[in-house]
């Protein structure tokens, strides 16, 4: 681990950025609100609040994850990383009052993939599709989450591959394989497209943030669909297609 400076930065995303130059040897990347702050090419759109930070690391590095943190000034739970250590570990700076979620190897909220091969692509943050994934794949959504999908959407283009762009290849891929995550994603879409009015943007904004929403779908539904999606699909919504997401810390 590279040698910092003692105690934690009260800005949120500069504390993030704090922790991968301090824990340069391990394999961390940003998800979440604060990692799409950080993978913008300028200020967000619409500013919000960020309170916790998340990271996503790779399958067996938990002892090395725990050790980056002791020596940043983190408290782990103890209880929660014992048990739980294996898929996600819990961290808190508490003197601004922060918490530090680590998945490994994988994503597990609503919906869950594996992102322990994407870690590699890209620097400080997973890649921005599955970035804009963590955010679209949440059933609950709420003004943040919206927020922040409006956020990646003006800032980084739609892309055929990950370069410097949103893959919309990979996002529908995704989907097609995956009905309960298509259902959430597609729905997600629709409800940020009409949630654009409240936010008051410009004409020139809101026609990016419209137009690479609509692009999106439009990829998403012309995917072919695997056998497995079309036999999930005649269930539908009878049965419940995501998961609620556990309450921890």
């Amino acid at each position: 681990m590279s040698e910092v400076h003692a105690g934690t930065e009260r800005d949120v995303v500069d504390e993030a950025l704090r922790i991968l130059a301090a824990a340069a040897d391990v394999p961390l990347r940003l998800l979440g609100g604060v990692g799409i702050a950080v993978a913008l090419p300028q200020e967000p759109l619409l500013p919000r609040v960020y309170n916790d930070i998340d990271f996503i690391t790779a399958r067996g590095k938990g002892p090395k994850v725990v050790e980056a943190f002791e020596g940043l000034d983190y408290e782990g739970d103890r209880q929660f990383n014992g048990l739980n250590g294996h898929r996600r570990l819990l961290f808190y700076d508490r003197a601004n009052d922060r918490r530090v979620d680590v998945f490994v190897a994988k994503f597990e909220m609503c919906h869950t993939w594996p992102l322990e091969k994407r870690l590699t692509t890209t620097d400080r943050t997973i890649p921005l599709a599955d970035l804009l994934l963590t955010k679209l794949q949440i059933f609950a959504i709420n003004d943040k989450d919206q927020r922040d999908i409006v956020n990646l959407l003006h800032g980084r283009p739609l892309t055929e591959r990950g370069d410097e762009g949103i893959n919309a290849v990979y996002i529908a891929q995704l989907c097609a394989a995956d009905w309960g995550l298509w259902r959430t994603v597609t729905m997600n879409i629709e409800r940020t497209r009409g949630a654009l009015a409240r936010y008051e943007l410009s004409p020139e904004h809101e026609a990016i943030v419209v137009a690479r929403l609509d692009d999106l779908r439009r990829r998403i539904d012309g995917e072919p669909k695997s056998t497995k999606w079309k036999l999930r699909a005649r269930v539908g919504e009878r049965v419940q297609w995501y998961e609620e997401p556990e309450e921890v810390g």
